[in-house]
């Protein structure tokens, strides 16, 4: 089976036709209407979708599922995550890098040193944070050339410029 990825979850309904509120996680928010086939995942179910109409409303978006036209039906679909196949993304230019490919890197630094692997990617305004789980916790900001000195996808390795004292 495909690797998918999480890329929302629905937050609740709107109206009378079984619209969806959905929360994007993909930048900007709209991309995630791109995406197909889409899941949604619940702990009891899941279900695959091909056609959906979706717009930006406030914050998030509005999204009609095909065969979804009933509020009760839709609101059984609340806190479902969307996910779509990992393959259902754009390629990115060189140097970019979707941070679920980054998740799970081993990260050495340039000395060789093991720091473990990389848990999570956070958003700080300023730069992305990699969060690297190993026999501590350290937080390497993701700054090519400066932390990040290789990303090499195939080996599975990150190797940063880091102090393995800090």
């Amino acid at each position: 089976m495909e690797r998918r990825l999480q890329v929302g979850r629905v937050a609740g309904v709107h109206g009378l036709a079984g619209t969806l509120k959905i929360e994007s996680w993909c930048e900007p928010i709209e991309a995630i209407l791109g995406y197909r086939p889409w899941f949604l995942r619940s702990t009891a179910r899941e279900w695959r979708i091909e056609s959906l109409q979706g717009r930006r409303h406030g914050r998030g978006l509005l999204v009609q599922l095909a065969g979804l036209d009933d509020p009760d039906r839709a609101r059984l679909w609340v806190g479902a995550t969307i996910e779509v196949p990992r393959s259902a993304l754009p390629p990115l230019p060189e140097g970019q890098f979707y941070w679920s490919d980054l998740e799970g890197l081993e990260v050495r630094n340039l000395e060789g040193i093991s720091f473990g692997r990389v848990a999570r990617v956070v958003p700080t305004g300023a730069n992305d944070v990699l969060v690297v789980v190993g026999e501590r916790e350290r937080w390497i900001p993701f700054v090519l050339g400066r932390h990040v000195q290789e990303v090499d996808l195939e080996r599975g390795l990150l190797i940063v410029d880091w102090d393995p004292t800090f």
